[in-house]
């Protein structure tokens, strides 16, 4: 049955308003809105709480999407409350520079919580705002405070179901019991292939259960909005297990084609949706209509929102009175700001320092800021906890209290061996406000949730991905672990950052660097073996991207080197070697390639000047520093098992070698007679 008469009247016009939108765009998904409206529309009327007046408002439930291909749904549940989405703006839907694209972004659209596309990623992203919500309420709520006290809700289908990012951070979801995470699943039994009995016959339900997940069952998805809106209320009555509701529905409802897959990934026919409207009571020759009382019945909801959203408001003002301490920590967070003088704790090294691997340089750097000065620091790493040194000593695991293995104040997260959910997880936790979530894996598995970090950098948000084991300097796990093609990767993602330090002050520098981005996230590809601390690096140098590292005062030397992390020394050692031969070097230092292409060309140029040769040198793929050098010392091929030292040695990856190609380079361009330019563009690179 259905609650009322008002309620079907906007289901109704949810399902029509879809076939209008994909119609009109000639593109798009309409069956999974169409069987989805009864669902959503109990959502958004009866529990979802968010402002279209304030819809940053920091008390709201988060809202994920998970089936991205379904976004004609969300667009028009935020029309319809009030947020800034017109009609003009859905009869632009998936239209170049349109505010509704074909899957949802954050960056885009006012209300979207996270950027899904990828199957599975929303889920994932949810687990996240549901760790963050959890934090944030250890951390700041107090008696008759209760600051953060919201739901994460998602909408999830088969798709997402069959995806293993899904899996994992479902997993994990369920063994943190995470209490305010409500997932409905709409179980329409069709993907692009047809019917899923082709492919996906598991037990959902069962597979759930034993992830530790509270689960219901409903059977009349497409009618029975009254269960719907019951089992909702069961799901937030279970503290203790995050909560799946298995909705059955027909996709497409109200098609002729309904329940088929002709109805998944392209629009309705012209006289189907002719049918379709009178079926449901409209006008069949108008189109993007919504009746005067919908709209009435979405804007009641927004007012009852806007005031929820006014007490908190009251409420936190009152509580910064009552704790002035965390009430300033917490609006500051809230804003984004980083603390004070938080620089100061960064440590600095010099040449007397013992040479150490940048993964526990790395290490004292989370030792300082995150236990002393920066508390929104959150971070973990994927199994690799000693491997990738991202615990610090007085950190406390992210547990739930019942399992005494650590508290929700905690910010330690034990990801277990799930890379791609741990990256997905991290996206939802910076998306929620007031966190800044770490990570650490091996550099070689970044691409294994490569899935999760491209929509990183899509959707701007501030995560750190400690990376380590970062080349074949990691030694006899051999070419299954060397991660030769990675940096060639994110290297060339757009708004994303890759540091690959050389010594304790370049390290340092990459973790200023990065926690300044706060829409940018950052790489740190860090060693497993130790490295010298290097006479003329620096702190502040690395936000420059490059810098001559030395020597600083030698004006038209005969070559350059430039190369990055563990190979920077090695690049001084053979400029020594080219020296004492009589050959004037400059060593250049390149942490960041993306830092270095955001400086004016008269930097660069000061840097890399013309008329000089330049070999690169990097213990990874040459592809890429064609940009910055004439000629590159690195890989071509796979690596090899063996002891570090050794493997460099197999590949010729030498301070002698690199003497040799510095004296090769400067006697091929002598007699070629000219230099070619390097990046010749006007201004900053865009």
């Amino acid at each position: 049955m259905v609650t009322t008469e008002i309620d079907q009247r906007c289901i109704n016009t949810i399902r029509v308003l879809a076939a209008d939108i994909t119609r009109g765009a000639n593109s798009g998904h309409p069956g999974a809105p169409m069987g989805l409206a009864p669902m959503a529309n109990t959502l958004f009327l009866n529990h979802v709480r968010v402002d279209p007046k304030n819809p940053h408002w920091p008390g709201r439930d988060r809202f994920v999407l998970s089936n991205g291909h379904a976004c004609a749904l969300q667009y028009i549940l935020l029309h319809f409350l009030g947020f800034k989405l017109s009609m003009d703006d859905l009869k632009k839907f998936r239209h170049v520079g349109s505010i509704t694209p074909g899957h949802p972004e954050r960056t885009h659209t006012e209300g979207i919580e996270v950027t899904t596309g990828p199957l599975g990623q929303g889920i994932a992203n949810a687990v996240g705002l549901a760790i963050a919500e959890q934090s944030m309420a250890a951390t700041f709520n107090k008696p008759d405070y209760p600051i953060f006290d919201n739901y994460t809700y998602v909408i999830l289908g088969d798709g997402c179901m069959q995806e293993g990012v899904q899996s994992e951070a479902c997993s994990l979801a369920g063994h943190l019991q995470l209490g305010k995470l409500i997932a409905l699943y709409d179980d329409n039994h069709i993907t692009i292939d047809g019917d899923t009995a082709v492919s996906f016959t598991e037990d959902v339900v069962k597979r759930f259960e034993a992830y530790g997940w509270h689960t219901q069952v409903l059977t009349d998805g497409d009618h029975d909005s009254s269960s719907m809106e019951e089992a909702v209320e069961k799901a937030k009555a279970v503290t203790d297990k995050p909560s799946l509701i298995k909705i059955q529905t027909t996709i497409g409802y109200g098609s002729k084609n309904q329940g088929e897959e002709k109805v998944h990934g392209s629009p309705l026919d012209p006289d189907d949706i002719k049918q379709l409207k009178e079926k449901f009571g409209f006008n069949p020759d108008e189109n993007y209509v919504v009746p005067p009382e919908v709209y009435d019945r979405y804007h009641a909801r927004a007012d009852e929102c806007d005031i929820m959203a006014k007490k908190w408001n009251k409420m936190l003002e009152s509580y910064c009175q009552d704790y002035p301490k965390e009430g300033a920590d917490l609006k500051r967070r809230l804003e984004g700001k980083l603390p004070d003088g938080w620089e100061n704790y960064l440590p600095r090294y010099t040449p007397k320092d013992p040479p150490t691997a940048t993964r526990k340089l790395s290490e004292a750097v989370i030792e300082k800021v995150a236990s002393e000065v920066i508390p929104e620091l959150i971070g973990g790493s994927a199994d690799l906890t000693g491997s990738n040194n991202t615990r610090w000593k007085t950190a406390t695991d992210f547990q739930a209290p019942t399992t005494k293995l650590g508290q929700y104040g905690g910010r330690y997260i034990r990801y277990g061996v799930r890379e791609h959910a741990m990256h997905a997880i991290m996206n939802g936790i910076a998306a929620y406000q007031g966190l800044i979530p770490f990570g650490g894996t091996f550099l070689n598995f970044l691409t294994y949730g490569w899935g999760a970090a491209r929509l990183t950098a899509l959707s701007n948000l501030r995560v750190i991905y400690v990376m380590t084991h970062d080349s074949i300097g990691l030694g006899e796990d051999g070419p299954t672990h060397q991660p030769i093609e990675s940096l060639a990767l994110t290297r060339a993602t757009p708004n994303m950052l890759t540091f690959r330090p050389a010594d304790g002050n370049e390290t340092s520098g990459a973790y200023m660097a990065a926690l300044k981005r706060d829409k940018t996230p950052s790489i740190l590809a860090l060693t497993r073996q130790n490295l010298p601390h290097l006479a003329g690096s620096s702190l502040e140098a690395v936000e420059k991207g490059g810098y001559i590292l030395e020597p600083l005062s030698d004006a038209n030397p005969d070559i350059a080197l430039v190369a990055t992390g563990s190979e920077v020394s090695i690049a001084v050692d053979g400029a020594e070697i080219l020296r004492k031969n009589g050959v004037k070097v400059r060593v250049v230092s390149m942490p960041c390639t993306e830092l270095f292409d955001e400086q004016p060309i008269e930097y660069r140029r000061s840097v890399l000047e013309k008329g000089i040769p330049v070999v690169a040198v990097e213990a990874l793929s040459t592809f890429g520093w064609q940009k910055y050098s004439h000629a590159q010392v690195g890989m071509v091929t796979f690596g090899a098992s063996g002891q570090y030292k050794e493997v460099y040695e197999y590949f010729n990856i030498t301070p002698q070698h690199v003497a040799n190609m510095g004296q090769d380079v400067i006697k091929y361009f002598k007699d070629y007679g000219s230099i070619p330019e390097l990046f010749p563009q006007f201004g900053p690179c865009t």
